[in-house]
């Protein structure tokens, strides 16, 4: 922690001692974590006063919790041949909107996350909120505070489904305005809950049921290395290839001697 950024935490445990708490900073920016019910009293001080002067909300967008710190990818125990990397068929998102998986007892599923930027003093605070309800988050708008939480709070609202209350045009504004779910959510199923193709008959956008099954992608990695080949085909037909070319070689320079 340089000091631009121990200054800055020690301000803040100074004039937040109660309703926040602050986490050490990664990547150079500090995490002020905020009780929903001081979310708007603490982001205008930190807009308003001039020890912190953070005039700028440059991003916001929502996380679901849910399954964090779950991988579904082997890693350690992963062999080295073959496809032992694969994942297992029902982790988040592998599955049908029917057999979608219940969140279960999450304390904090949904937060609210945002970057602001002080040009008087040269730095950045990343701020969250957690959302108290899981089944209908909401959180306080921050479009009096900063304008710029506009959109970014639309695009949270639509693919996440948190509700910012107070917000002056709370509608989706990434997928459609019949789309069913918040497709960012992590129990929201890969393969989507509906097909949607132009119909040339008809002359319009039809929805149709999904037709492909949920499943698992494993990636093929393709080594140009001759001890990674597929088969023996491959490297007999490599071979024979070789031998080809250096007899033609060889009967080309025979030609130009003679």
């Amino acid at each position: 922690m340089n000091g631009t950024d121990k200054s800055l935490v020690e301000a803040l445990k100074s004039r937040f001692p109660e309703r926040v708490s602050i986490s050490p900073p990664r990547h150079g920016i500090p995490t002020l974590e905020i009780e929903v019910g001081a979310w708007l009293e603490v982001c205008r001080a930190l807009r308003d006063e001039e020890t912190f002067a953070f005039g700028q909300l440059t991003d916001l967008c929502g996380v679901d919790y849910l399954g964090y710190g779950q991988s579904e990818w082997e890693t350690a125990d992963a062999t080295f041949e073959g496809f032992g990397r694969g994942v297992e068929a029902l982790g988040p998102g592998r599955f049908d909107w029917a057999s979608r998986p219940e969140a279960g007892d999450i304390r904090q599923r949904f937060a609210v996350v945002a970057h602001l930027l002080s040009f008087t003093h040269n730095r950045r605070l990343r701020i969250r909120c957690f959302a108290p309800d899981e089944d209908l988050p909401i959180v306080p708008s921050l479009v009096e505070i900063w304008s710029s939480a506009n959109w970014y709070e639309r695009e949270a609202f639509d693919l996440f489904g948190i509700v910012f209350e107070g917000h002056p045009d709370l509608r989706r504004i990434m997928t459609d305005y019949g789309f069913t779910g918040h497709p960012f959510r992590k129990d929201f199923p890969l393969i989507g809950n509906v097909a949607v193709r132009y119909d040339s008959q008809r002359q319009r956008v039809i929805y149709e049921p999904v037709e492909i099954e949920p499943r698992v992608g494993v990636p093929r990695v393709i080594r140009k290395d001759s001890r990674y080949k597929a088969d023996e085909v491959d490297q007999a037909a490599d071979s024979e290839a070789e031998r080809l070319a250096a007899q033609a070689a060889a009967t080309g320079e025979g030609e130009r001697d003679g």
